[in-house]
This record gives C-alpha cells, sequence and structure tokens, in this order.
C-alpha cells in the first residue's frame, strides 16, 4: 500500500494537487480483487495461469483491460506494436505526459503479480483520481506493454530498438513476434511510428513487485530502484555426435549434452566470480535427437546475463565464452554462440524522480 501510495501521490504532486485534496487513498481491496481477476485469464485445472504473450489468454485478458480503461473514462488504443495505451487528459493540453503502467503477460507458471501489480495500480490511481474529481496539470497515460517477458517487445517498440529481425524470435506460444504483434492488433508493416522522441513524456514510472527478496528479508515495504538493468541473450549451439549409447564407450564419446552441463555449471561459477550484482542464467535446454539410447549430438541452450552495467556484462560474457572453448576443446564438441536481437541497455533512474519519491515515502 504504501508503495502505490508513493506511486499515487507522485503522480498527484507532479501535476499540481490541489490543497483540499492532499490525503486521498488508495482502496487495497480493489486493487487486489483485479489482480485476481486478472489471475483467471488463463487459470488452469493445477491453479496456475499460463498467460505467456500472444496466446488465446494474453488476447482475452487484454480486452478486459481495455474494457476497465473505457469505464474509467480513458481514451483507449493499441499502437502498431500491441501496446495498450489509455490516456486521461491534464490541465495544459501542452504538458508532456505522465506515463506509467507495466504489463500483463507472464513468463509460464509465473506469479500473480509480476508485472500485474503495475498494470492494475496504474488503473487504481485513475480510479482515486476520478473518485476525488482530480484533474492534474499532466496528461496521465496508463502503458500495458506488450510481450515485455518475452523479450520487451512493446517498449523496445517504442524507444525505437525493436528491429525487424527481433520478428523471427518464437516464444513458447509457437508464434514468432510478428506473428504475435499482429494477433494483438498491431501492425509489423508501421512498427516505426510507434518510436517515441526523447522527453516525449514528463516521466515513466513502474510499481513492480521486488523479486529478489532482499526487502523482505530487510523489513523494507518499499525500495526505489537505482535503475533497469540490461540484458543480453544468446543461443549456446553444442554441436557433438550422436551416437548409440549402448555400444559407444564412455571415452570415445562427443556427448553435446554434457558439454553443456558443464557450461551451466561453469555460468553459474563465472558469473559468482565477479563483484557485483551482476546474473548470469542458462533458463532453457533442447537437446536433439532426444531419446533415451542415443548420445546427444546436438544441444541449443540459452544464456542471459543482466546488469546495471554494460561493460560488466560484457566482461562476464567473455569469461564465460573463455570457459566455454576449454569446454569444447576438452570434450571435442563445438560451441558456438548465437546473438540474439533481445538486447536491452541498462537505464538508470532519474536522480530526480528517485528525489521525489524518497520524499513521498518518507513523508
Amino acid at each position: 500500500m504504501r508503495a502505490l501510495s508513493a506511486l499515487f501521490i507522485f503522480c498527484c504532486l507532479t501535476g499540481n494537487l490541489q490543497a483540499q485534496h492532499k490525503n486521498p487513498s488508495v482502496n487495497q481491496e480493489r486493487l487486489e480483487k483485479r489482480i485476481m481477476d486478472l489471475a483467471q485469464f488463463g487459470l488452469q485445472e493445477n491453479g496456475e495461469t499460463e498467460r505467456v504473450a500472444f496466446s488465446d489468454a494474453d488476447i482475452a485478458s487484454r480486452k478486459w483491460v481495455v474494457k476497465i480503461m473505457e469505464e474509467l473514462g480513458l481514451t483507449v488504443s493499441i499502437d502498431y506494436a500491441g501496446n495498450i495505451l489509455g490516456l486521461r487528459k491534464g490541465k495544459e493540453k501542452d504538458a508532456k505526459p505522465i506515463s506509467f503502467g507495466s504489463h500483463t503477460d507472464r513468463v509460464p507458471n509465473g506469479g500473480n503479480y509480476d508485472g500485474c501489480v503495475g498494470s492494475m495500480a496504474a488503473l487504481e490511481v485513475i480510479e482515486v483520481l476520478n473518485e476525488n474529481n482530480i484533474k492534474t496539470k499532466h496528461p496521465l497515460e496508463v502503458i500495458v506493454f506488450s510481450n515485455e517477458e518475452g523479450g520487451v517487445m512493446g517498449s523496445r517498440a517504442m524507444s525505437g530498438h525493436l528491429s525487424k529481425k527481433a520478428f523471427q524470435v518464437v516464444n513458447s506460444t509457437g508464434y514468432d513476434m510478428g506473428e504475435g504483434i499482429m494477433r494483438l492488433g498491431g501492425d509489423t508493416s508501421r512498427i516505426k511510428q510507434v518510436i517515441r522522441k526523447k522527453n516525449a513524456m514528463a516521466a515513466f514510472l513502474e510499481l513492480h513487485i521486488e523479486q529478489g527478496a532482499i526487502l523482505e528479508k530487510e523489513n523494507r515495504d518499499i525500495g526505489i530502484v537505482e535503475g533497469i538493468v540490461g540484458l543480453k541473450w544468446w543461443d549456446v549451439v553444442f554441436t557433438g555426435f550422436a551416437n548409440h549409447a549402448g555400444t559407444t564407450p564412455m571415452d570415445s564419446r562427443q556427448d553435446a549434452l554434457l558439454a553443456a552441463a558443464k557450461f551451466v555449471v561453469d555460468v553459474n561459477e563465472v558469473t559468482n566470480s565477479f563483484e557485483g550484482a551482476q546474473v548470469g542464467t542458462v533458463g532453457r535446454i533442447r537437446a536433439e535427437p532426444g531419446a533415451p539410447n542415443v548420445i546427444p549430438g546436438k544441444v541449443v541452450a540459452s544464456l542471459e546475463i543482466r546488469d546495471l552495467s554494460s561493460a560488466i556484462i560484457e566482461q562476464v560474457f567473455n569469461a564465460i565464452h573463455a570457459k566455454a572453448q576449454e569446454i569444447s576443446t576438452q570434450s571435442n564438441v563445438n560451441i558456438e554462440f548465437i546473438p540474439l536481437d533481445t538486447t536491452a541497455d541498462p537505464a538508470l533512474t532519474d536522480p530526480s524522480i528517485q528525489k521525489e519519491i524518497e520524499g513521498v515515502v518518507q513523508n
């Protein structure tokens, strides 16, 4: 609640909130209900929710979000990247918008709050403003980004960093980004029209759950974000030789999966060898031909590295790459790194926004 109140008050203060409206409050029960209602889209028999971008559940949930936005009086549109945009007019038509929101698509077996709390909190802010007849100086723009989990697609399009090459990246639904954009009501042929010029917004804020449990361990209600980490993805291809598992001696094998297993361990060890908060992850492995009695001849694994510094990301990758070459030599398995077009540069939080939030929380 404290975090949502900080978001609400920030939007009001930067919009010249009138004195008689200094203490409007958000409705926690209403917010929680919306989050739980959203969780019903893609709900499985085992209680988990599957709502990966481009899925039928994703499309249905987006229609539900649009309906709520319209009920709240927002002017709603879908841009050519599939982002949902809801605009509330301000008192000064030439003032730049304060934008806030998040996303509603989820990773496979994801939780109910990641992305969803930021999107639903944005709607709660709008509803409280409406209830208290508050009109801000700045227009307020609620943004629900498309396919945030599968490569920050909508936000990259808006920042001008979504290339045509990215359209070929396929998610777990079987649709590639290009097909997905069209499914969400976008248009890949007009994607450049989505680009926002630098300083087009007065500010962008996103309320988000903490995923690392640091605040929970320290018993704190809210943290002020230092920045959005940069990330890079690779497909790492291990090419050995598929052979019969029952007749090929252990010392004569070119086992691509064994090499990949050593690689996974090295990614963890190398990433931990650097000081700082950088992270390196192998989250997906596909072995071919995938039979119990055949030595895997090919494996494709993912590699993701994140940090607030592009230089650190590069250093970690170079160290991982060197380890991979050692594995390749020792196992007689070729290892190739294929960069994927799901790269995002680090973005540090504007100090003025940090200061505003800090002031609100302390008061």
